[in-house]
């Protein structure tokens, strides 16, 4: 009796574990899949922060490519913002823009939000395939999801009312903290540790939401 009760709960144990396996085969199959996140990159508040580039308070990145010559992106918080996002607006080539001022533009449900440039100069060149395809922003925004190119005159200005190095990452983590505070159902979503945050958060938020967070996270 006794070897047969052992046998028994053994079988128990069996099933439950392949039950409980299968559940997870299936969860994981439905988690969507992270963009590539490059090798220099920190993980801030579950947001990818790679270390060559300088950030600017409105979630947009910095990077030099030759002399007086800039490429401009957003950073993986903003882009995530993207998600469901119909249109995107972008400056055109030739045109001069300040640092801090409004040049791109992303559409949704009737909503807007806008991003503003973190260098001043002359765009010399415009990313026209993510004004094609929205989803590319949100896919690869440090490759290619880029933005535009901008000529500075002043090569010492890009530098200028950048976010110090040092301070990236916890600026990244309050922004994310703020993010999920907005929606209840988000609270938790992503590990203090630096664990991967909700997928698609904006998606969570209703258009009016979505563009008031939009005006406060990205200085609009």
């Amino acid at each position: 009796m006794t070897v047969l009760f052992v046998i028994l709960t053994f079988a128990i144990f069996i099933v439950a574990d392949l039950v409980m396996n299968k559940g997870k085969a299936r969860v994981a199959a439905q988690e969507p899949v992270l963009a590539p996140v490059m090798a220099d990159a920190e993980v801030a508040g579950g947001y990818a922060i790679p270390s060559h580039l300088r950030y600017h308070p409105g979630h947009t990145w910095l990077a030099r490519e030759r002399k007086n010559v800039n490429r401009v992106g957003v950073d993986s918080f903003a882009a995530a913002f993207t998600a469901g996002v119909e249109k995107i607006d972008l400056p055109k080539a030739g045109q001069w823009v300040r640092q801090g001022q409004k040049v791109v533009t992303l559409h949704r449900n009737g909503e807007k939000v806008e991003i503003v440039s973190p260098v001043e100069g002359e765009v010399v060149e415009v990313n026209a395939r993510i004004a094609e395809d929205a989803t590319l922003l949100r896919q690869d925004p440090y490759g290619e999801g880029w933005l535009m190119t901008v000529f500075a005159p002043d090569d010492e200005s890009p530098s200028r009312n950048l976010l110090p190095t040092n301070l990236v990452a916890n600026w990244m983590r309050e922004a994310a903290d703020r993010l999920f505070a907005m929606q209840p159902q988000l609270a938790g979503a992503t590990a203090a540790d630096g664990g991967e945050p909700v997928q698609e958060p904006a998606l969570a938020l209703d258009a009016k939401t979505w563009s008031a967070a939009g005006r406060e996270f990205f200085l609009d």
